[in-house]
């Protein structure tokens, strides 16, 4: 059984015009892989906070002690055994909400999701691929800092493959908002086999 991890980070909730994209991909992932296991991660809910010191040192002790099942360990210890990730994120910023930036801290683990050779770092991530998926009220052009932020991380922890679509000038008077939000749908489906 195909385990996927949905990174919610639509922090509009039902109005996120993100979210609109990702369930579309979830519904048509459903559809080619009817066995798969989804586990949603809904940032919004989980009120992460930056590491605190006293945090990292815990997180260090407890990876030194193999207990990964522990409540700082779970979200990099999930992330890693998924075998497909799906993120979804507005483009805010030039790149992406802080919540998802926090939780790439609390993903990024030693141990868990990469670790240290003698030739440098290598990923543990069991993923193939991870799919980001993002609108943007304007256009973005060359600044998605926010894809290119996520890709090198997902290619740091031994992700390979990072796809990505988006629906870009949804904010711009004059634009026809439903047909670049059909023209991303499609792009959005076109992601999967």
């Amino acid at each position: 059984m195909e385990r996927l991890l949905f990174v919610d980070c639509c922090l509009r909730g039902e109005g996120s015009r993100t979210l609109k994209l990702c369930r579309a991909w979830l519904d048509r992932y459903r559809a080619l892989t009817p066995d798969c296991q989804i586990q949603r991660v809904e940032l919004a809910r989980l009120g992460l906070t930056p590491l605190a010191t006293e945090e990292l040192e815990q997180r260090d002790r407890l990876v030194a002690a193999g207990a990964l099942e522990h409540p700082l360990l779970a979200l990099a210890a999930q992330f890693a055994a998924a075998d497909r990730i799906l993120v979804g994120a507005p483009y805010w910023d030039l790149s992406f909400p802080s919540a998802l930036k926090v939780y790439l801290e609390r993903v990024c683990v030693c141990g868990v999701t990469f670790h240290y050779t003698s030739t440098g770092s290598e990923g543990l991530c069991r993923a193939k691929e991870l799919t980001y998926l993002t609108t943007a009220g304007g256009f973005i052009g060359q600044r998605n800092f926010g894809l290119d932020y996520v890709a090198g991380l997902a290619d740091f922890l031994g992700i390979p493959t990072t796809r990505f679509a988006c629906a870009q000038g949804l904010d711009i008077q004059g634009m026809d908002v439903d047909a670049l939000m059909t023209q991303a749908l499609h792009e959005t489906l076109a992601l999967l086999p």
